[in-house]
């Protein structure tokens, strides 16, 4: 039997968020971002049209588009309006995945022995947007990767349906960039030798652009042609992650005590990054001598950021220690997670900001955790007995 897969696209979600609100925003060029040294975390069809587009310097996109609105973007109101969504589709789809606050893959393979399945997806975007007022784009076909093409195709030509008879044929014309795992790096690589497009990459033996590019070379020859095994997984929410550290000999040190809470929010911060969540909670716990426990946590504006939550978990440390006796452990906890990068939450922060961050956490994914951190974190060297890493689903 041949799969279906749906990938559903929240067509421009957080300008469409913002319009539910503000009627007074329909039609005109919209940006979500930050700042005038910030960044674009979305911006409308009005203000593409004029060559905008998502990660691009604010300063940029006004001059592309000087008569855009510039909106700060409240991620309250998405991440809300994304758990709405969320909750229609895992009411009526039998295998759901969440890839991001406004992106869904879902599996509903053998629908069409029932129902049809074009017309079972069509009557759920239907409901969704009824429900919560937001458009959307979808695209049914036999996997992942050619639904998600087919999501940004019809964001020009409506939904799409592309049965595997004409995978081939939907793909060849389309330029490489179409494919999820083409970066601009890659698609120059392959520009340099004449590939182009889908068709001409499709063709090329396997194992020479393995030699070029590595193991990534078969997986990209094999969606050049339609072949993507990758199963939909099961949406579960995570709900927090933590770390804590036991001190072997219990200490007041408050400089020592710093030093750890700066290296566990910066490993922390990572992994929110690594794995595309933001959080909007920081909770930190202290366990002094005589095993006596306590917490205290605050609310923040979602983010994956080191410098936002290094200052909070630190501020929240300075009100919760007063008892000035000797502490064994000590934990941070960011929860009320939701997905995200941390381009979109780039409201307050400037481009040179982003352009560190993604510096830094290349080396990491490249040497590893402790190839680069902060100095004043540098000594926190976390081992398997000091730190619990929590997954509460």
């Amino acid at each position: 039997m041949n799969r279906a897969i749906v990938h559903i696209d929240m067509n421009t979600f957080f300008v469409s968020c913002e319009r539910l609100t503000n009627s007074e925003l329909t039609g005109i060029p919209l940006i979500i971002g930050g700042g005038e040294r910030g960044v674009v975390a979305s911006c409308s069809y009005e203000a593409r049209r004029f060559g905008v587009r998502s990660a691009m310097p604010i300063q940029m996109a006004l001059r592309l588009c000087p008569q855009a609105k510039v909106m700060k973007g409240d991620m309250e109101l998405y991440s809300r309006l994304s758990h709405d969504v969320t909750e229609i589709i895992q009411e009526k789809a039998p295998v759901v995945e969440k890839a991001s606050i406004d992106e869904f893959y879902l599996d509903i393979t053998g629908m069409d022995r029932f129902y049809g399945s074009y017309k079972w997806t069509d009557e759920l975007a239907q409901r969704i947007t009824k429900e919560t007022g937001l458009p959307l784009t979808f695209a049914l076909s036999i996997n992942k990767t050619v639904s998600k093409i087919g999501t940004g195709e019809g964001k020009q030509k409506q939904n799409l349906e592309i049965p595997e008879h004409l995978v081939q044929s939907f793909l060849n014309p389309l330029s490489v960039r179409k494919i999820p795992m083409v970066g601009d790096k890659t698609f120059q690589l392959l520009s340099r030798i004449g590939i182009r497009t889908i068709k001409t990459l499709s063709e090329m033996p396997a194992e020479a652009l393995q030699r070029m590019i590595g193991q990534n070379g078969i997986e990209l020859w094999k969606k050049a042609n339609g072949i993507d095994n990758n199963p939909v997984e099961p949406y579960t929410e995570r709900k927090s992650i933590s770390t804590e550290h036991t001190f072997s000999q219990d200490t007041i040190d408050m400089d020592k005590l710093g030093r750890v809470i700066l290296g566990m929010v910066e490993k922390l911060s990572y992994q929110l990054r690594s794995e595309q969540w933001l959080t909007s909670t920081v909770t930190v716990k202290i366990r002094y001598a005589n095993f006596d426990t306590e917490t205290k946590q605050c609310r923040v504006q979602y983010t994956s950021a080191d410098h936002i939550l290094t200052q909070t978990a630190m501020d929240l440390f300075g009100r919760l220690y007063q008892r000035r006796m000797r502490l064994r452990l000590i934990g941070v906890r960011f929860s009320g997670l939701v997905r995200g990068t941390y381009q979109i939450d780039l409201f307050n922060d400037t481009q040179e900001m982003l352009a560190l961050y993604q510096a830094m956490d290349r080396m990491k994914n490249r040497y590893g955790f402790d190839a680069v951190m902060r100095c004043a974190g540098a000594s926190f060297k976390p081992n398997t007995k000091d730190e619990i890493l929590k997954r509460k689903k």
